[in-house]
């Protein structure tokens, strides 16, 4: 019994061999298994690059130095509701960084404007924020690249590079009718691939005006000293009885802005992809079966010659994984060269607002799908393999 344990890795090794030597003789079949396995791991790869691509155009919004300060109960900052005193109240609170004595506060206002989108016309929903000058220093990554700063007062806008990507009309020095009003495109902004890249900014108290806001705002932006005084900066504000808010950090509320949109995409696409692997194993176990129908006579010599059948198990297994991760491998090469960075908008159905952002093909989630590769590779060959081990030796040699 031990010597037959001993030979063991060689009888794996010699009837793994064979069946590579084989693979030319069923190319057919295999290819189609391949094809079919890649396409299980590109609609994988690719559904979770968009989930990542979105999980991170909102995580790059955020830092733990930060804090969003919304009314009490609300999940977004349209459902939010700030007076011009409360606003003032937040400022003064301790843990706010100042910058020449002011406070790094952004008092903002949040309205979502319909454009047309530039690839269908269909009318597609964009946030117009309304800002003071100390958003500039509050999102730290927003920086012009084209244009200038619109003035206060003015019908002056300036626009992400996202919503530019995405939306008609937003061109550098083009009108654009939002509201009752005529906008003035004066600049183009970026923000480190944030979230931000998405808006459309412009004067706050005039946005106020156009819209009927009275004095009022949606969300307070805030600058912390560092990301330790945000306990301090929350108690406070939460103690004090002239205000009925909620503070989170930045890195919290985006967190929250992605979730369902993240589990939306991950759950239908990891539905297919499933659906799709499924297939794919009905397809790699018809492929192993025709392989040991092939081999039927050649593996009865073997097994004849004093081979086992566990080595026989596993070396059909071994076969199948391998055919299985060549088709991960094309799939994954694929899903990179086609989806990685390509840019794109959502639905954030938290805000009700178009999300510009791109594909991102991480090598985890590489490594996921070739994780899936590999189980349908198991799942295929192990009950042909099983089979093979089952044939009795006798019954095959007859066929001699």
């Amino acid at each position: 019994m031990k010597r037959q344990w001993i030979n063991w890795p060689a009888q794996v090794a010699a009837l793994t061999r064979f069946a590579f030597w084989s693979l030319p003789r069923r190319k057919g079949s295999v290819a189609v298994t391949v094809v079919g396995i890649a396409g299980v791991v590109a609609v994988f790869v690719g559904t979770f690059s968009i989930a990542e691509g979105f999980r991170q155009v909102l995580q790059k919004s955020g830092a733990p130095d930060r804090a969003v300060v919304m009314r009490s109960g609300a999940d977004t900052e349209l459902t939010s509701f700030l007076r011009r005193e409360e606003t003032r109240i937040i400022a003064d609170a301790p843990g706010v960084r100042r910058r020449r004595g002011r406070p790094l506060c952004s008092a903002e206002l949040f309205v979502i404007v319909n454009l047309p989108k530039r690839k269908t016309g269909m009318d597609v929903t964009v946030p117009l924020r309304g800002v003071h000058s100390e958003a500039f220093w509050v999102h730290q990554g927003v920086r012009l690249v084209a244009g200038r700063r619109f003035v206060p007062g003015r019908n002056e806008i300036i626009v992400g590079r996202g919503a530019l990507a995405v939306c008609r009309g937003l061109e550098l020095g083009s009108q654009v009718k939002l509201g009752r009003v005529r906008w003035r495109v004066v600049g183009v902004f970026e923000a480190d691939g944030g979230v931000e890249e998405s808006e459309i900014w412009t004067d706050a108290r005039l946005l106020q005006s156009v819209y009927q806001r009275g004095t009022t705002y949606q969300s307070v932006q805030v600058q912390l000293e560092s990301a330790e005084a945000f306990d301090r900066f929350q108690a406070a504000l939460e103690r004090d009885p002239r205000l009925n808010v909620k503070v989170l950090r930045q890195t919290d509320y985006y967190a929250d802005q992605s979730r369902v949109v993240t589990r939306l995409v991950t759950g239908l696409g990891g539905l297919i992809a499933g659906l799709m692997a499924l297939g794919a194993m009905f397809g790699a176990v018809n492929t192993m079966y025709a392989a040991v129908a092939a081999r039927r006579r050649e593996l009865a010599t073997l097994r004849a010659l004093g081979f086992s059948g566990g080595p026989l198990i596993v070396s059909v297994v071994i076969e199948s994984v391998a055919i299985a991760l060549a088709g991960g491998v094309l799939g994954g090469a694929v899903a990179y060269a086609g989806f990685d960075g390509l840019q794109t908008a959502t639905m954030n159905w938290q805000s009700f607002s178009q999300v510009a952002f791109a594909f991102r093909v991480t090598p985890s989630i590489l490594a996921r799908g070739l994780a899936c590769a590999t189980l349908v590779g198991l799942a295929g060959g192990l009950w042909p393999a099983i089979r093979a081990a089952r044939v009795p030796v006798a019954a095959a040699l007859r066929e001699l």
